[in-house]
């Protein structure tokens, strides 16, 4: 198939909830306040709540071979780092 032929994705698409009036009318306080229209707010506190859901949901798949080598890699002390170190002497801007 073909970029011409391709069927077109909209850019968006509906969704309905049925929520409780008491957390909807908690969630228009909070998209008031925070300047947004209530799908606004919605749209990003879902996303972002999926997005954080979704970066805990790391699966490493390891032999054992790896798996030990894996685990020795997190065990063992961090190496010295000239940059690293470097960089925690630079007095933070609230201090200063």
């Amino acid at each position: 198939m073909s970029a011409a032929t391709a069927p077109k994705t909209p850019a968006t698409v509906p969704t309905q909830l049925r929520i409780p009036v008491a957390q909807r009318l908690v969630i228009d306080r909070a998209a008031n306040a925070s300047g947004k229209t209530r799908t606004e707010f919605m749209v990003d506190s879902s996303v972002r709540a999926a997005e954080d859901v979704l970066v805990d949901q790391r699966v490493f798949v390891f032999d054992d071979d790896a798996y030990s080598k894996f685990t020795e890699y997190l065990d063992a002390p961090g190496r010295p780092n000239e940059r690293l170190r470097d960089f925690f002497q630079i007095d933070p801007v609230w201090e200063k």
